[in-house]
């Protein structure tokens, strides 16, 4: 009796690690919504628009990263130096051109609305998710 107890427990162990790691692996394949390329345009008033593209991705541990190209301007790979998202606001900041940009994202997660600060104007940018 002792031994077939002995057996199932070790079965039963055996099967919660195997559910622990299906669901570990799960969950990392489930990557965050905002993990991709964003597309938005920054409207300065007497300046010329100017594109901007941020690209977001995330790391094995779920952690962000990302950087900032300006098309325009001919420039890219700006790194994004702080980056948080917390459905459904998304935070980043760059030490390049001390910019900061905090936004919220739509229910169907292609859109993010906010406000992007680079010096004293604070100017609204919408960011689309792009292919």
């Amino acid at each position: 009796m002792k031994r077939h107890q002995a057996s199932f427990g070790l079965c039963m162990g055996f099967v919660l690690i195997l559910i622990l790691g299906i669901v570990s692996t799960m969950r990392a394949a489930d990557p965050s919504p905002v993990v991709g390329n964003w597309e938005g345009t920054l409207d300065p008033g007497a300046q010329p628009k100017k594109r901007i593209v941020v690209h977001v991705a995330a790391a094995q541990d779920g952690s962000l990263s990302g950087t900032i190209d300006y098309p325009d301007e001919s420039a890219s790979g700006a790194l994004i130096t702080a980056i948080n998202y917390k459905d459904p606001s998304l935070h980043f900041e760059s030490n390049s051109g001390q910019i900061s940009y905090d936004g919220t994202m739509n229910k169907e997660n292609s859109e993010i609305v906010g406000t992007w600060k680079q010096g004293a104007s604070p100017l609204r940018l919408t960011l689309k998710k792009s292919p």
